[in-house]
């Protein structure tokens, strides 16, 4: 629990009990995760308070989170070099079969050469097909 703390203090976030929670659980994920399942795991928790731990990590780049055209925003852990700069980004993988997203950090969404005067805040790349347990 002290790495977790220390995390958060680097990262300039004051290490509440739930924001410890919350990253204990992150860093036992091996697959990005909503709110909906977030709220499951920390039963009792309240929802406006996971929610607002999320934005916070956000914000202070700890989670990153992923729109994978499920309708339903996830979140996963941010790597511990992650600045969310624009060479952070990264490929995102949907699994068609059981709905899981993963991060592809090994995959970064390579540079495009934007029209004068326009310029790219975030980019959002998701494969779509079968994960490797599906596709057993």
């Amino acid at each position: 629990m002290k790495r977790i703390e220390l995390h958060l203090k680097n990262k300039s976030v004051k290490p509440t009990a739930m924001r410890l929670l919350v990253l204990q659980f992150f860093t036992e994920q091996t697959k990005a995760v909503s709110l909906k399942n977030l709220e499951i795991a920390l039963a009792p928790a309240d929802k406006s308070t996971l929610f607002r731990t999320l934005r916070t990590f956000e914000k202070n780049k700890i989670i990153h989170s992923i729109e994978d055209g499920t309708g339903v925003t996830k979140y996963a852990l941010c790597l511990e070099s992650c600045n969310c700069e624009l060479q952070d980004l990264h490929y995102h993988f949907h699994c068609t079969q059981c709905e899981n997203t993963f991060c592809l950090t090994m995959l970064n969404i390579p540079t495009i050469d934007l029209p004068t005067n326009f310029k790219m805040n975030q980019a959002n790349m998701v494969i779509k097909g079968l994960c490797s347990n599906c596709n057993n």
